[in-house]
């Protein structure tokens, strides 16, 4: 018997008891005993500190049961821990587990294991009382609203205030240049989501009110540790106005902070991307006469000056005549520069203070007995975006993390194009043929559209040390993350089709080599080419303009990816075998922009996301292929992002919206024939496969078997029919959730099996056993690829068209491997090293400067992507066939780019 890699590991982790992966129904092993899972920090390197951390392990099938306890360890010892689960197999075991400990642990050699989790000597604890949700975490109490127009009413230091009311506020002009008017929060529900010793979530929900109208629903989750003086704070808010009269012109989270003592021992900080930002409100520092080295030094370190008897007389007399500057702002309006200002109040000048290139996002204003700062995670990548300290020099201060600053020009979020002689149907489908981009009048609406922002508010019982502050600010700006360690991923047999890195053979070093350039260079583009502002940030470009050295950001459908051919799914694929941190933060970003930005989340779309365009939301082709779970379930799983878990459960009815909303593009055949009552007409792939995602995502989470059979219907109904996968779509029944079988037909698409299918049904057959579908599947992985005559000769001619021979190698390589076939795994590699329709494979970094512009030659995101995929899913499915396989040496010329 040969026991590969996967094997191994997985018996390693099991306490040498080897576990078959059965098919569904078959009886399942139960492990002895399972061996720690190790943690690691995704940069490496433990950090220097960090905010509190919660990550997802997997676990084989039938390795733990429900209730099992597990507790996280460094060196051997419990350390404060809690954990949840969040998936569970077929079988009632345990997949997935989260795991939460507080800032403090010990940073290094962390594991998870079967055993008791250690509490907490703080722990945080939870009361309900009327109106208020109260949160302890220490010494620190947190006074949360269940209504009202304030979401966190203060926080106290045993009986002493150091955090006022806390409130959501923003502004909304009539016009570009029209005045604006103030609106803020309204709660109007407060839940405990989840609680525990060491983690506790409150989640809020509620609407913007103000300006005559109630608008933009809101969720913010707040999350308390164990032991801290900190809550991070997701505030999600999706924009349900009309874009042509609402024009969001800010939109932030503002504290009160009560100010306490001299004016002088006020404090108030900025981080930059330099010196911080130390000033006191009023500054006794640079003066003509000196205080005193004693109180100069307090002053700049945040410390309480001494007694004012034993200041310099020159300059006690006359403390008065320093100007108090109680207003300070940064703003960042672009991504490379900010500006400080500060003024004495109201009605008197700006002095300009400070500039720079990108602030790390974090404020604070407060004393020696006490002060609040605030951090905003992807500050400057968000841009514009500000910090606002007002009234420093009164009894309550005001402290503003600004989402969109005020100070910027409103949103417009109007579509760029009009109507343009496009009123008739033919004359959409010329501008498609033309630009690529679909377009219908009022399908271009970002009404619905959505953004997620993270942030960190400190309640602290005295002014921070200038390196404590940067500290808070490194940890907010690029937070560490714990990730499980990947071989123990892998070993569970979870996520699909992938393996470890390997470059155990030349042909193998070169495709990892290239899978680590293409990951690099697509983090260098998004700083080179300023992928970044509040709408932009986390997604990329789809096609590149060679002519122009520019990617083809005005050019219809070229533009924004918006997912096009799942750049999601490469990116945490990447990171996922990897475990490094540039694939997780890019996919990451992805996933934040992807699954708010890029779908819509109310209105007559709901459900559906947009088609890559030259706006995020302007193509009129409105499809589940890009509000797509699979791209969002990776994320949940390693990190158990609750807001991420609302987006997945949100897609689970959207195929209703499709009986109301014709999803494809505006082709020459016109609007698509009737079906049958009860039923709509829906491709296996993009659609069924993405809702299929959604579907087996909530059966995996919540144990429903609703769900389970829902996907297990469409699948056998699949099955059922007489050209299987090959039928390409069919009536579909919402009720039931199965197909009509439409007869012998073929009707092939290139772009069935490129968003999330392959992925997906390599979960599907593995956990629910359907052997029409899993015969069904393997036929259409078989013969898509498949040499044409051969296609012929079995089915006839073609019904559609057969490209990305290069993405759809990994079909054939999975058929290859289901079926024991060494020639299907020879075409396999054949297929992928052809370049065909594809990036190609390089042998050396294909990168090169022209003019100055860093390129890669013939490069596109959907090549990318699907190149990425392939080359994963073939070195875990058919590694001795790509050993065997020969590179080509590419050159731009000599290759097919056609990957539409």
């Amino acid at each position: 018997m040969t026991i590969n890699r996967r094997d191994a590991v997985k018996a390693a982790l099991l306490g040498g008891v080897a576990v078959a992966a059965p098919a569904t129904g078959a009886a399942i092993a139960r492990p002895a005993a399972t061996r720690p899972v190790p943690l690691r920090w995704i940069d490496g390197a433990a950090p220097a500190s960090h905010l509190g951390q919660t990550v997802g392990v997997a676990w084989p099938r039938g390795a733990l049961r429900k209730g099992a306890a597990l507790s996280v360890n460094a060196g051997g010892r419990a350390v404060p821990s809690q954990h949840w689960t969040t998936a569970t197999w077929p079988d009632g075991s345990i997949k997935w587990t989260a795991h939460a400990v507080p800032p403090g642990t010990a940073l290094e050699g962390l594991t998870v294991a079967p055993g008791r989790p250690a509490a907490p000597s703080q722990p945080v604890r939870v009361t309900e009382r009327g109106d208020t949700i109260t949160v302890r975490t220490g010494t620190l109490t947190w006074d949360i609203a269940r209504s009202g127009d304030v979401l966190i009413r203060g926080a106290r230091l045993g009986d002493r205030p150091v955090l006022g009311p806390v409130t959501l506020v923003g502004a909304v002009r009539p016009s570009l240049d029209g005045a604006p008017a103030a609106f803020t929060g309204r709660i109007d529900n407060a839940v405990v989501e989840s609680t525990g010793p060491v983690r506790a979530v409150i989640r809020v929900s509620g609407m913007h009110q103000g300006a005559g109208k109630s608008w933009l629903p809101f969720t913010v989750r707040l999350y308390a540790y164990a032991g801290t003086s900190h809550l991070r704070i997701v505030h999600s808010f999706i924009y349900d106005g009309d874009p042509a009269k609402d024009f969001l012109s800010a939109i932030g989270v503002q504290a009160s902070v009560p100010m306490r003592g001299a004016l002088h021992d006020r404090h108030l900080r900025l981080a930059t991307d330099g010196a911080m930002f130390v000033e006191g409100v009023r500054p006794l520092t640079g003066l003509r006469r000196d205080p005193g080295a004693a109180f100069r030094a307090a002053q700049t370190a945040g410390r309480a000056t001494p007694a004012l008897a034993s200041m310099d007389k020159s300059v006690r007399d006359k403390l008065e005549r320093i100007p108090a500057w109680g207003d300070v702002s940064l703003e960042q309006p672009t991504a490379h520069g900010f500006t400080i200002v500060k003024r004495t109040g109201e009605g008197h000048a700006w002095i300009d203070s400070a500039q720079g290139s990108r602030a790390p996002g974090l404020a604070y204003v407060g004393g020696p007995e006490g002060g609040v700062a605030i951090a905003q995670r992807y500050f400057w990548q968000r841009h514009p975006s500000a910090l606002h300290i007002r009234d420093a020099a009164t009894d309550s201060a005001t402290l503003t993390a600004w989402m969109w600053s005020p100070e910027a020009p409103p949103m417009d979020l109007r579509p760029y194009r009009g109507v343009m002689g496009m009123e008739e149907f033919a004359a959409q489908n010329e501008g498609l043929d033309v630009t690529y981009e679909d377009y219908e009048p009022g399908w271009d609406s970002a009404t619905g559209i959505a953004r997620t922002s993270e942030l960190t508010l400190w309640a602290l019982p005295a002014t921070p040390e200038t390196n404590t502050l940067h500290a808070m600010a490194a940890a907010s700006a690029v937070p560490p993350q714990l990730m499980a360690d990947p071989a123990s991923l892998h070993a569970a047999e979870v996520l699909g089709i992938w393996n470890l890195p390997d470059r155990s053979t030349p042909n193998r070093v070169a495709i990892e080599d290239q899978l680590d350039h293409l990951v690099d260079f697509y983090a260098g583009e998004v700083e080179r080419r300023n992928w970044y502002g509040f709408w932009n940030h986390g997604d990329v470009m789809h096609s590149y303009d060679s002519d122009r050295h520019q990617w083809k950001y005005d050019i219809g459908g070229f533009a924004w990816a918006n997912s096009e051919l799942s750049p999601d799914l490469w990116l945490w694929y990447a990171a996922l075998r990897s475990g490094k941190a540039q694939a997780f933060r890019l996919a990451e970003a992805m996933t934040r922009h992807t699954g708010e930005v890029d779908t819509y989340h109310l209105g007559r779309f709901k459900g559906m996301g947009t088609r890559h365009g030259v706006q995020h939301f302007s193509d009129s082709s409105k499809q589940p292929r890009v509000s797509n779970v699979a791209y969002r379930r990776l994320f949940y799983y390693l990190t158990a992002d609750e807001r991420v878990g609302d987006l997945m459960h949100d897609l689970i009815t959207s195929d209703e919206t499709l009986t109301r909303v014709e999803i494809g593009r505006k082709v020459p055949s016109g609007p698509p024939a009737p079906t049958p009552a009860g039923t709509i007409e829906m491709g296996f792939g993009p659609s069924w496969t993405a809702m299929a995602g959604a579907w087996l995502t909530e059966w995996e989470r919540t144990g429903d078997t609703k769900w389970r059979d829902r996907v297990a219907n469409g699948m056998d109904s699949i099955g059922r029919m007489e050209r299987g996968w090959l039928t390409g779509s069919a009536p579909f029944e919402l009720k039931s959730g199965r197909y009509l079988d439409p007869g012998k037909k073929i009707r092939l698409s290139h772009l069935s099996a490129v968003f999330g299918a392959v992925e997906v049904n390599a979960e599907l057959i593995q956990l629910i056993d359907v052997p029409r579908y899993r015969a069904a599947w393997l036929e259409y992985c078989r013969w898509y690829n498949a040499p044409r005559d051969q296609f012929v000769a079995k089915f006839g001619p073609p019904a559609g068209p057969r490209n990305l021979r290069e993405g759809h190698s990994r079909l054939t390589a999975y058929a290859a491997q289901m079926e024991h076939d060494p020639a299907l795994a020879t075409r396999a590699a054949t297929e992928f090293f052809s370049g065909e329709a594809g990036l190609g494979t390089w042998t050396n970094d294909p990168r090169r400067t022209v003019g100055g512009v860093i390129e890669w030659p013939g490069v596109s995101t959907n090549a990318a992507s699907q190149w990425g995929l392939a080359a994963i899913q073939l070195l875990a499915l058919v590694p001795e066939a790509i050993d065997r396989g020969t590179i080509p040496a590419w050159s731009e010329k000599g290759k097919s780019q056609q990957v539409s």
